[in-house]
């Protein structure tokens, strides 16, 4: 096995996946959604990074290529899990759809790898594949960072009368708290991340049926 930054790099991203879970078992929320996103967000950034470093540097190697798209798909497949999980019910419906096709795929896809064996070279990453996770890491940062905003900047309402907030989101009582922008945003952030999140799962079947298509050969037997 070859060590070097690239891998070491990518590595780190793998174990930082079952971390993004650890940190709501042992961490009360909103600590545990800011804990999620900047995890979050500093592995997707080593997403990058190393796949960078290992082209500049010419130090790629097998070792890398296997563990940088497990690393992606735990990343992605455990977050799911928790937002799916952690969302309210006025959420979830739109949620788990998109995040059981995405699944879905990577167990299939997976499936096709295993079986294709020593021909799995013919389902290379393509470029759409490449946007696919780009996509689902957005969607997946931004689904947690609804979460900061109802659970860190909306903890102002909490203990608050519930028709008070409804006058003040009304705009029929002075807002003190700032509840207004900060449940606002928890709202724009869910509803953006929705969003991504199907963008993610359409990108996510389409690039499952190129694979698909290109296994076909080898599964007429």
């Amino acid at each position: 096995m070859t060590w070097n930054l690239p891998n070491i790099l990518t590595l780190l991203r793998l174990l930082a996946a079952p971390m993004v879970a650890v940190m709501f078992l042992y961490f009360h929320r909103p600590y545990a959604d800011w804990f999620a996103l900047i995890l979050f967000i500093t592995a997707a950034i080593t997403d990058w990074l190393d796949g960078y470093l290992a082209r500049s540097w010419k130090q790629e190697t097998k070792l890398g290529a296997m563990l940088d798209p497990i690393a992606d798909k735990a990343m992605v497949v455990i977050a799911l899990m928790i937002i799916v999980g952690y969302s309210d019910t006025s959420w979830t419906g739109w949620i788990v759809l998109p995040a059981t096709f995405i699944l879905f795929r990577e167990v299939f896809v997976s499936g096709l790898r295993e079986y294709l064996g020593d021909t799995a070279g013919t389902l290379k990453v393509t470029k759409l594949a490449k946007w696919k996770t780009t996509v689902q890491m957005v969607a997946i940062a931004v689904m947690f960072s609804r979460g900061v905003f109802e659970h860190y900047f909306g903890m102002s309402v909490m203990g608050m009368d519930v028709e008070l907030v409804e006058a003040i989101l009304a705009g029929n009582e002075e807002d003190l708290h700032g509840i207004g922008w900060k449940l606002q945003g928890a709202i724009l952030a869910g509803q953006i991340g929705i969003v991504l999140l199907w963008i993610a799962a359409i990108l996510t079947l389409v690039t499952g049926w190129e694979y698909l298509r290109k296994a076909m050969p080898y599964l007429k037997d």
